[in-house]
């Protein structure tokens, strides 16, 4: 039977992921934001410790990959953060301030990259960065519009690009004999937990991506069985790659030139390596536009689906049929994203992100809980994970933004 769209002659969205792209396009979102761009601000807070407060962040992280994978085969739509609560609550207001959050952290977000991706461009181009990052998202916004085949396969070869880069970073460290500061155990100390607390809610931004795999359910040919596989597997390889690069890093070079560099991996790189760390930072630019091609197309299928479910304007919810992509809704973002790159400062943008992303994460967890205790049937086709992921996941992400308010 033809899906509603179908029935009132629009077009709908195109089932064209498998596995493998879903987990290229889920590393390659997360691997772009985190370790490229946000390593310098992580050290700066953490010091040597920085391993730690990456393998923190995934841990938190784990526990909302749980809940996401449940809920995104139980509601396997566009938007899902705001179906998920909507499902949970019963509340149609509490929704759609769900599916704008979602969207800003998705605007936000690509915000801070493109800025990030600015500074090891300019190691190429002598223009002035805000000029550069509206370069960046104008070509990938006409990127997204082209097609999500098109822009995901895209994804996929600049993921295969700055995966290997990080390995080349760690393998580096390895035949340089870089000491193991991964084996470091912080001090009991208030002061170096503190910074350890606080620079994981910076790497906590690092593991922002997973999540886009949700909203992606609608274009995955086996949605229930490969999406949350593909979550799975994204948190595994990031977090493997985080906290290998930086131990890599934070052996390599001293904490105050690695906080202050403007493009910290090159530096790594040419420490470790002894050559020009341009080629480290072409990888550095691919990774950047990766996870701003990703977290842009994020947005506009939350867009599309709330224009859909009669939450924002219908002409938002409008498929091209050539495409198969929501045009306005892509525009409509990389509007937002240039306005902000354009007078937000970077680390403001990554830790507003990461801020919000836990909130909505909270949520998120809460509603399956919430859907537990209301529901025990569990169709045949939908992930069941236990109670205590969600309640976990709940209580760890109130800790993390109480830590970052009482900072």
């Amino acid at each position: 039977m033809p899906n509603r769209l179908q029935i009132e002659g629009q077009a709908s969205l195109h089932r064209r992921l498998s596995l493998p792209l879903l987990v290229l396009y889920g590393v390659g979102i997360t691997v772009g934001a985190g370790i490229y761009v946000l390593i310098g601000a992580v050290v700066g807070h953490a010091g040597i410790y920085a391993p730690w407060s990456f393998a923190l962040a995934a841990f938190v992280m784990a526990f909302t990959v749980g809940s996401y994978a449940e809920l995104c085969t139980r509601f396997p739509v566009s938007a899902g953060e705001a179906a998920y609560v909507r499902e949970a609550f019963h509340s149609r207001p509490l929704s759609v301030l769900t599916g704008l959050i979602t969207i800003g952290i998705g605007a936000v977000s690509s915000s801070a990259v493109a800025l990030g991706s600015a500074g090891y461009i300019q190691q190429f181009i002598d223009l002035p960065q805000n000029l550069i990052a509206v370069i960046v998202v104008l070509v990938l916004g006409v990127v997204a519009a082209w097609g999500i085949l098109e822009s995901v396969l895209l994804a996929s070869l600049f993921t295969v690009i700055e995966v290997g880069g990080l390995v080349a970073i760690i393998a580096a460290g390895i035949y340089a004999d870089v000491p193991a500061t991964i084996s470091l155990q912080p001090p009991l100390e208030i002061e170096a937990l503190s910074g350890i607390a606080y620079a994981s809610l910076l790497a906590f931004f690092a593991f922002i991506g997973f999540e886009d795999l949700a909203n992606a359910v609608e274009e995955a040919k086996v949605p229930h069985r490969d999406i949350p596989r593909a979550m799975v597997l994204t948190l595994i390889i990031s977090t493997f790659l985080y906290i290998a690069v930086a131990a890599t890093a934070v052996g390599a070079v001293s904490v105050e030139r690695l906080s202050t560099a403007p493009a910290p991996l090159s530096l790594v790189f040419r420490e470790l390596a002894g050559i020009s760390p341009m080629t480290i930072s072409a990888i550095a630019i691919v990774a950047t536009l990766n996870t701003i091609l990703a977290q842009m197309t994020m947005a506009a299928r939350v867009i599309y689906g709330m224009a859909r479910g009669g939450d924002l304007p219908r002409a938002a919810g409008h498929v091209n049929p050539r495409t198969g992509t929501p045009l306005l809704a892509t525009c409509l973002v990389a509007v937002v994203v240039i306005a902000l790159a354009l007078s937000v400062p970077f680390e403001w943008l990554a830790e507003s992100t990461s801020l919000a992303t836990l909130s909505v994460f909270g949520l998120i967890n809460l509603a399956l809980l919430t859907i537990h205790v209301q529901r025990a049937n569990v169709h045949r086709h939908h992930l069941r994970v236990p109670i205590w992921v969600p309640a976990a996941g709940f209580i760890s992400c109130v800790a993390m933004i109480a830590s970052a308010l009482l900072r």
